[in-house]
């Protein structure tokens, strides 16, 4: 079933069930899928969904930091509670083994020793690890603490 039909039905179960916030969130996530539909000219396909999600989940992380950085720990609250609803659309995450196979896999395939093309390294480590949520932060700190 297509993302944008999942989030329809679970908006018309937030609906019945009068939960204010899911339902906003919902909403806000189904205007950026939208979005996304009607500007890009072909059709949307899984991974751009995930671009979009990974993007707003990024949006939530940042707003709950400088919620928190200001002092308003509600408003702070309501963002990670959206992050967590978004989070839970995401395929399931990568565990640190799997990232770590992935890692080594994706240095031995390159042969890359150098730290200045860690680009070829996190662009093989992401096509191993695909179909899975990975941080790529997280994922580019470990390929320079392996390089260096």
């Amino acid at each position: 079933m297509p993302l944008i039909d999942r989030i329809q039905q679970d908006m018309v179960v937030a609906m019945k069930g009068r939960e204010e916030a899911r339902l906003s969130a919902l909403r806000m996530i189904k205007a950026a899928l939208m979005k996304l539909k009607v500007d890009s000219p072909k059709p949307l396909d899984e991974a751009a969904e995930m671009q979009v999600l990974k993007s707003l989940i990024k949006q939530r992380i940042d707003a709950a930091e400088a919620f928190h950085k200001a002092g308003r720990t509600e408003q702070a609250q309501k963002e990670e509670a959206e992050r967590a609803l978004i989070e839970s659309y995401l395929p399931a995450g990568a565990t640190e083994a799997e990232i770590e196979a992935a890692l080594t896999a994706a240095l031995a395939e390159t042969g890359v020793t150098s730290l200045k093309q860690m680009g070829v390294v996190m662009k093989a480590a992401q096509a191993k690890l695909a179909g899975k949520t990975v941080d790529g932060k997280s994922l580019s700190e470990k390929v320079r603490a392996r390089l260096q």
